[in-house]
C-alpha cells in the first residue's frame, strides 16, 4: 500500500451511509479533517435519509445527498451517480462504512485514493485496512479514526458529536405540538429499534414513564418513525397517565429541536440516542444485546450526561432476532432498575 501524499488533499470526500447513529457518531471526523486541512474542500456523501445530520455543518463545505432508496434505487441510476461525481474532481475519498455501491461509485468518480476497509469490493480501493469493528474494543465514534489515520489525522482527546439545529424544523415543531405545551418540562421516550433484540417491553416503558409523570410532574412525549410509530402506539396504550404521542409527525430536524428541549430521553439503542447526545440532552440508554461488536463499549451515548442498562445474562453469541432465550438480556430488565438510573437525573427532572 503506497503512501498517500497528503500535502495534495485539495478535495477531501467522507462517505457515510448507512443509519441516523452511525452519520450522527461519525461527526468528530469532519471536525479533525477540517482542523488538519483548513484549506480543505471538505464534502460528506450520506444517504437522504441523513442528510438532515450533516446539513449546516460548519465544518463541512459541501453536502451531497445519494438516495439509495429513491432515485438511485436501480444499479444504473447508481452507475450515473457515479459519472456524474467525476465532475467534482475529488482527490481522496474515506469510506467509513463499506458497502458495494459506495466503493464502485466512487471508482466510477475516478477519485485517485479511495480509502476503505477490506470488506465488500474492496478491490475498487486504493487503500484498505482491516475492519475490526466486530471485536467492540473501542467506541464506533472512535475506529473511524482508524481510517484516518492513513491521513495524518489524529483522534482528538474528546470526541464532541454534532447535529446542525435549523430554525425552519424548530417551527414546524412548534407547529405539530399543542396548545398549551409545557415546553421544558417533560421527558422523550423511544421506544422502538432496527430489531426486536434491542427492543425493551413496551409496557415496562410505559410504567417507567408513567412514574415519572407521578414523581416529578414532568410531562411524557413519545416518538418513533416508519415502523417505530407502531411502537409509539403500543408504549402510549400501556400508559396510565396522560402522554403526547408524536410518532409518525416529526422529520430528524424536529426531532433534535424536541430533544434539546427535553429533560431527559429514555430510549432503546438507537439513533435517538446519539442525536440526543449531540444536542447536549441527559440520556438512559437501554440494551439487550451483550456481545462484542454490538453492545455497549462500541455504542453507548458518549455524551457527558448519559448512561446505558444492560443485563448479561451469559450469552457467547447473540442470535439477534433469532433468539433461542425469549430475549432474556431484555425481560431481566425491571422497571425499578430503570426508575433507579434516572434518579441520576433528578437535578434535570425537578
Amino acid at each position: 500500500m503506497r503512501p498517500i501524499e497528503c500535502t495534495n488533499l485539495k478535495r477531501i470526500l467522507v462517505t457515510r451511509t448507512d443509519r441516523i447513529g452511525d452519520v450522527v457518531l461519525s461527526t468528530p471526523v469532519f471536525q479533525a479533517v477540517k482542523e488538519r486541512y483548513p484549506e480543505s474542500h471538505l464534502a460528506a456523501l450520506v444517504l437522504k435519509e441523513t442528510e438532515a445530520v450533516v446539513r449546516g455543518n460548519p465544518s463541512l463545505n459541501q453536502v451531497i445527498v445519494y438516495d439509495k432508496k429513491g432515485h438511485e434505487k436501480s444499479w444504473w441510476r447508481s452507475f450515473l451517480f457515479g459519472v456524474r461525481l467525476r465532475k467534482e474532481n475529488f482527490d481522496i475519498v474515506i469510506h467509513l462504512h463499506p458497502t458495494n455501491r459506495v466503493h464502485f461509485i466512487s471508482w466510477l468518480a475516478n477519485i485517485p485514493v479511495r480509502i476503505g476497509y477490506r470488506r465488500k469490493n474492496h478491490y475498487l480501493l486504493t487503500h484498505v485496512i482491516e475492519e475490526k469493528k466486530w471485536e467492540g474494543r473501542k467506541h464506533e465514534a472512535e475506529y473511524n479514526f482508524d481510517l484516518l489515520a492513513l491521513i495524518d489525522v489524529s483522534k482528538p482527546e474528546e470526541l464532541e458529536l454534532y447535529f446542525p439545529l435549523q430554525d425552519k424544523d424548530r417551527e414546524l415543531l412548534m407547529n405539530v405540538l399543542p396548545s398549551g405545551f409545557n415546553g421544558n418540562h417533560y421527558v422523550v421516550f423511544h421506544p422502538s429499534a432496527s430489531c426486536i433484540s434491542k427492543r425493551w417491553s413496551p409496557e415496562r416503558l410505559a410504567n417507567v414513564a408513567d412514574r415519572l409523570v407521578q414523581n416529578y410532574g414532568v410531562r411524557a412525549v413519545i416518538v418513533g418513525e416508519g415502523a417505530g410509530t407502531l411502537h409509539a402506539a403500543q408504549m402510549q396504550k400501556f400508559m396510565r397517565k396522560e402522554a403526547l404521542n408524536l410518532g409518525g409527525k416529526l422529520n430528524l430536524g424536529m426531532l433534535a429541536w424536541l430533544l434539546k428541549g427535553a429533560r431527559l430521553l429514555i430510549s432503546n439503542d438507537s439513533g435517538p440516542v446519539h442525536v440526543a447526545s449531540a444536542v447536549g440532552t441527559p440520556v438512559i440508554s437501554i440494551f439487550g444485546r451483550n456481545q462484542p461488536g454490538l453492545g455497549t463499549t462500541r455504542w453507548r451515548p458518549i455524551s457527558p450526561n448519559s448512561s446505558f442498562l444492560q443485563k448479561d445474562v451469559g450469552c457467547i453469541e447473540c442470535l439477534a432476532h433469532n433468539c433461542q432465550i425469549d430475549f432474556k438480556c431484555l425481560k431481566d430488565l425491571q422497571v425499578e432498575e430503570v426508575l433507579e438510573e434516572a434518579k441520576r437525573y433528578e437535578p434535570f427532572l425537578v
